[in-house]
């Protein structure tokens, strides 16, 4: 008998990173995070962006929230699921404090998708981090191609709307 091995394709797994500051408190940015229906204002309107799971969406480690969006014009749904909770405390009377959550991706586009929101309050506002390790279908080159491009747009657009909305 004859067997024959094929390697196996590894899943790279790409990251993107951004930060912003905005001026106001970590509990008031944290809430408008903390609602995902309040996502579909900070997404560009070229994904169609529609969250499917009815408010209110207890926001809490197991949540499974559901969406359907459309890329490159291909309907789409995606289900996360909230990993990782921690909001900032309610004792937190001065600058410092901190808060996250994170959001992983059940089922959708990529391969892998876990976002890290991140919340730190200063002085001047909260800085409000994200980064993104994500893995797709034809890795790098699909990546370099498409995909980074995509992303780098939709957080860029995210950006522009929390800056006008003053969140």
């Amino acid at each position: 008998m004859d067997v024959s091995l094929r390697p196996v394709q590894t899943m790279k797994t790409f990251r993107f990173t951004t930060q912003q500051t905005i001026e106001k408190p970590i509990a008031e940015v944290f809430a408008f995070f903390s609602d995902a229906h309040n996502l579909a204002a900070i997404t560009p309107p070229w994904l169609r962006f529609e969250v499917l799971t009815p408010a209110p969406i207890t926001m809490q480690v197991g949540t499974l929230i559901d969406y359907q969006l459309k890329l490159r014009g291909i309907p789409l749904r995606w289900q996360s699921e909230i990993t990782a909770w921690e909001p900032p405390r309610a004792n937190v009377s001065k600058p410092g404090g901190h808060a996250y959550f994170v959001d992983e991706q059940r089922r959708g586009p990529y391969r892998r998708w876990r976002h890290t929101h991140t919340f730190a309050e200063t002085p001047g506002g909260t800085v409000v981090g994200d980064e993104v390790a994500y893995a797709v279908w034809g890795n790098s080159i699909v990546n370099a191609l498409f995909v980074r491009r995509d992303i780098e747009k939709i957080f860029a657009y995210r950006a522009e709307k929390l800056a006008q909305l003053g969140t």
